[in-house]
């Protein structure tokens, strides 16, 4: 690295960001976070916002894509890669089509509402016109332990006593 260059950023930093937006959401939602970047820049950030706006489509990364293209001015953001700490659902992954995402980058599995390796394969299907490559599992363990402490806390588990055993990420799981 030069005198005047910036670090590197890397999946772990990004995925980062996007836990510390989680974990700081101060919400009842579910705790997800999703950051867009573009050439190492963060363009875009979201947390779940569905029940406090009354939205059924506020989830993290449709509320980061919007920042993202507005941002840009552009509701097309190639070359982009969206951070996000819960496998995406149907919903999510259809707007990284829309978008055409370049690249999803994922900590902990959604195994009842997940289409990227959970429930569904979608980024795998050949009849989509647009291809996201799918990388899972960067702060796997984190995402689900705040997933899990969410809802043993909404559920008033304080021993994690009732908890099912539905895997989130590889070898984890969190309540449903």
């Amino acid at each position: 690295m030069t005198g005047g260059s910036k670090p590197e950023r890397d999946d772990e930093y990004f995925m980062n960001v996007a836990l510390t937006l989680a974990r700081e959401s101060r919400t009842e939602d579910v705790p997800v976070g999703a950051v867009v970047v573009v050439g190492g820049e963060i363009v875009g950030k979201g947390v779940n916002q569905g029940r406090i706006r009354h939205d059924p489509t506020g989830h993290a990364e449709i509320v980061a894509l919007r920042m993202a293209a507005e941002a840009l001015q552009n509701y097309r953001l190639p070359k982009s890669v969206l951070y996000v700490t819960l496998e995406p659902c149907f919903m999510c992954f259809g707007a990284l089509l829309e978008s055409r995402v370049s690249r999803l980058v994922f900590g902990a599995r959604e195994p009842r509402r997940g289409v990227t390796g959970s429930l569904y394969d979608l980024h795998n299907d050949p009849r989509l016109t647009h291809r996201v490559e799918v990388v899972e599992g960067a702060c796997a363990e984190e995402s689900a332990a705040l997933l899990r402490e969410f809802f043993e806390k909404k559920r008033g588990r304080e021993n994690g006593s009732g908890m099912r055993s539905v895997p989130s990420s590889p070898g984890r799981s969190f309540p449903q």
